[in-house]
């Protein structure tokens, strides 16, 4: 297995975990007969995101930015992978792009101005060489 899809597998452990970290205390805050219902806007009155602590909002939201970045992180590892382009600089990208993901978590969580959105654009950066790289 390449560099990038190791680190991608990684990634989508990350996922795992942040759902983890999110879905623990939401359930928490908001009970089994939310969490478990089928969701039905008449009978929550808003989205359980509007209805969970600042915290448990922000890793809700945290978790939503990595399903949207693991997207196209995993076009850069796939495309790397068969085109047969993985090299020291697109697995240095990929681990970088892993370590500012799961720095991530925290800044977001604990608020972190202007440093979560800095974390951020490193990974989206990675990403971006990643896929620049791969068509060089």
């Amino acid at each position: 297995m390449t560099t990038e899809l190791t680190v991608l597998t990684l990634a989508a452990l990350l996922q795992v975990v942040q759902f983890v970290l999110m879905s623990v205390p939401a359930n928490l805050e908001l009970g089994q007969g939310k969490t478990l219902g089928p969701r039905d806007p008449d009978r929550l009155g808003k989205p359980l995101i509007e209805q969970v602590s600042v915290r448990t909002g922000r890793l809700f939201r945290a978790l939503n930015n990595h399903f949207e970045g693991l997207i196209l992180f995993s076009i850069a590892c796939l495309v790397t992978t068969v085109s047969g382009q993985s090299t020291a600089l697109t697995g240095t990208c990929a681990w970088i792009y892993l370590i500012a993901r799961v720095i991530y978590v925290p800044a977001y969580a604990f608020g972190w101005v202007p440093w979560r959105s800095l974390i951020w654009a490193v990974g989206f950066l990675a990403t971006t060489i990643m896929l620049v790289a791969a068509l060089l």
